[in-house]
């Protein structure tokens, strides 16, 4: 009975529940706000409380053999003992709260909390592609803003992706779930559930978070509401969205007039890309998409395979031209190493040509290259499998219409890729440089932005 009484109480009473651990801190604080009030009271004069201050006096007097003058030092002390009745109130008030709802957070809540609040006032990035290069950048560029959007290419037709496309008509889900790994709050964690890969039985091959974004399209009926969920659960530093809810291939035209339908096979294919496009070429962008890219600050393409990452997004009809219609910068994060039978022998001028020749001149304003400086065991190792290093050539970009900028951005390890915190702060940067900020966002967090990147160079 006791129970069903609490469960009908208005959502303001619920606080009434016992043993929360809340009630009588805040009493606690409350009391401390009118002892804190009745000892200024009583330095006005004494007039409030009269009676405590005869007491009061008595009880010096007792102590020291002299009595106050004058009704301050009562004041003061009263004053002092609610100033300590609020801080402690409020203190354990917080705790008990914090202490349930975040646990892990709890030594460094108040770094946490300014954080957060900083981060959402951050510049609105939209960045544009797949594979690992998106979410490489992304877990960058989250310690800078919480307003981020990824676009992520949905042509995907190989591995675990691939198979759950062809059985259950959803939407290849690998890319995307890399993105809303590098976007969580709880990164390692949520790595370690969505990357584990089922090696056994029916299962075989398919990692746990395609099928849980598989699980959540059939369950909510829509493959987008399903990435928002689960963008719910693990709170998440930004936005995912596919660049197109339409079942799209992936085709390629070769030099030579070939025509290559699907993801794997112009990935794999040997000879020139002339130029690739979608089937159907009418599909349609998401909403959500087009509103980040009109609201955002710097929208950035790549890192990623020119011809299977990139370009497949800006393929979807009304999403480059949304680009070429707002006045935001655009950049061009170029690949560090060449692409076998996709790019070739190609330059950093070579990937912005094909930008162009699909998108249009003066699409891109700056392109960013990885200065070379690549350990020779690594490269004897990519050369064996035909991949070279992308070589800049600063002339030819610029006499294409778009800056060049080039910097140390090799992550060191067994695998060449960006290094994520080197490129988010040349991006930031850049951000800087090509946009006045005050535009929009505050004044004082474009100031702790900039003091951030000091601080960290």
């Amino acid at each position: 009975m006791k129970v069903k009484l609490l469960k009908s109480l208005p959502r303001s009473l619920k606080w009434l529940y016992p043993n929360l651990g809340v009630k009588r801190w805040f009493l606690l604080a409350v009391l401390g706000v009118f002892i804190f009030a009745a000892g200024f009271s009583v330095m006005n004069d004494g007039i409030a409380l009269g009676y405590l201050e005869l007491q009061f006096r008595e009880g010096i007097y007792r102590l020291t053999g002299s009595a106050p003058r004058t009704a301050v030092p009562m004041g003061l002390f009263i004053s002092a003992l609610g100033a300590g009745a609020m801080v402690i109130g409020f203190k354990r008030m917080l705790h008990s709260i914090i202490s349930v709802l975040l646990p892990d957070e709890e030594a460094r809540i108040v770094d946490v909390m300014y954080s957060r609040q900083h981060l959402r006032r951050g510049p609105k990035i939209v960045v544009i592609g797949g594979g690992t290069g998106l979410s490489t950048l992304l877990r960058g560029l989250k310690n800078y803003t919480r307003n981020l959007t990824a676009i992520v290419t949905v042509a995907d037709d190989g591995g675990s992706s691939g198979k759950l496309r062809s059985e259950m008509g959803i939407l290849p889900p690998g890319d995307i779930r890399n993105c809303l790994v590098a976007l969580s709050d709880t990164e390692n964690i949520m790595e370690k559930l969505f990357s584990y890969r089922f090696d056994t039985g029916t299962l075989k091959g398919h990692s746990l978070g395609n099928l849980v974004l598989a699980g959540m399209a059939d369950t909510f009926g829509d493959f987008k509401k399903g990435i928002e969920h689960v963008g719910e659960v693990f709170a998440l530093r930004g936005s995912v969205y596919p660049s197109t809810m339409e079942q799209v291939v992936l085709t390629a035209e070769l030099a030579d007039g070939t025509i290559v339908k699907g993801e794997t096979q112009v990935r794999d294919t040997q000879g020139r890309i002339k130029r690739v496009y979608l089937e159907p070429e009418d599909c349609q962008p998401v909403p959500e998409a087009l509103k980040a890219l009109e609201e955002a600050d710097l929208i950035v393409l790549g890192p990623g395979s020119l011809y299977t990452s990139v370009l497949p997004n800006l393929l979807v009809k009304g999403l480059k031209e949304k680009i070429q219609e707002v006045d935001v910068p655009c950049i061009y994060v170029c690949n560090i190493m060449t692409e076998p039978g996709e790019t070739d022998q190609f330059q950093v001028s070579d990937h912005l040509q094909s930008l162009m020749d699909h998108c249009g001149a003066g699409f891109v304003d700056v392109v960013v290259a990885n200065k070379q400086g690549i350990p020779q065991e690594l490269l004897k190792r990519y050369e064996e499998e035909g991949s070279y290093p992308v070589q800049g050539n600063r002339d030819s970009v610029e006499w294409l219409g778009a800056k060049y900028v080039e910097a140390d951005l090799l992550q060191e390890g067994d695998t060449l890729r960006h290094h994520s915190d080197r490129l988010a702060r040349l991006l930031i940067r850049l951000l800087f440089s090509l946009k006045p900020m005050g535009e929009r966002i505050a004044l004082v967090d474009s100031y702790l932005l900039n003091q951030k990147l000091r601080e960290e160079s």
